[in-house]
């Protein structure tokens, strides 16, 4: 699906992403960790085509992903940026609507997307309010419903890159959002999610990515990398381990 090999991004003098290998396979949700500054931004913009790449290849279904046409990419990689304001007061279902300009279905089959849409992100009771009027919360799930309904309902080879889906949500939105973005996998999609709650990657996510100063220290299952050492490594917390008396997951319990 979408593969980045050895890939580099330079910001001036700095490399802020270094010799990066990764693929997102469909059914997969991939959610990649580390501190402020660790480089899970810069790996979205790189792996979304925003950033130009200073050394190695992005590919998306063993394509260069700036060989895709502009419509025909959007119909396959929809993102999620950590920031998404926009400064107009469009009603919430035409920003929501937005995410079909890609498509070609008529306005009665986009209608039905939208609104299918914002059920899967919880914001159907917001269709009709003004998103100027929105909290960030509201706002955040709105553009989940814009990037969900750009490619509704989810199918193999499609991919959902997201930059911290879950910023500004209280508990119970933060797992709607992740359940919503399993379900989607589920259809055959892949998922790459940028998150800093451990345990909510450690409950919704396959395979994790764990980074620090551009470069990949760590990944495999949440067992493989949810570890005290390399824990303590890059976030310079000391944690205990457990595991979630029923769901199985790894349960992390700062000390």
């Amino acid at each position: 699906m979408l593969s980045l090999q050895g890939g580099c991004v330079r910001r001036g003098a700095s490399r802020v992403l270094c010799d990066v290998d990764l693929r997102l396979e469909p059914g997969e949700v991939l959610g990649v960790l580390g501190p402020n500054g660790a480089g899970k931004s810069t790996l979205v913009g790189a792996m979304s085509g925003e950033l130009p790449l200073n050394a190695g290849e992005l590919l998306l279904h063993q394509k260069p992903l700036h060989d895709w046409h502009g419509p025909e990419r959007a119909r396959c990689l929809a993102v999620l940026p950590q920031s998404s304001n926009l400064s107009f007061g469009f009603l919430v279902d035409e920003v929501v609507g937005l995410g079909r300009l890609p498509h070609d279905k008529g306005f009665e089959a986009d209608r039905t997307i939208v609104a299918a849409a914002l059920r899967a992100a919880d914001a159907q009771h917001l269709a009709q309010r003004s998103y100027l009027s929105l909290s960030g919360g509201e706002q955040q799930r709105v553009h989940l419903a814009r990037v969900f309904a750009q490619l509704w309902p989810g199918r193999t080879g499609q991919v959902l890159l997201l930059d911290e889906p879950t910023a500004m949500l209280d508990p119970q939105h933060q797992h709607s959002t992740l359940h919503a973005i399993r379900q989607f996998a589920e259809l055959g999609g892949a998922v790459l999610v940028i998150l800093h709650d451990l345990n909510l990657a450690a409950r919704y996510c396959d395979r994790l990515l764990l980074m620090a100063d551009g470069h990949v220290q760590l990944s495999g299952t949440p067992e493989q990398v949810l570890q005290a050492e390399p824990l303590k490594s890059v976030f310079g917390l000391d944690v205990l381990i457990q595991r979630h008396p029923e769901r199985g997951h790894p349960l992390v319990i700062a000390r």
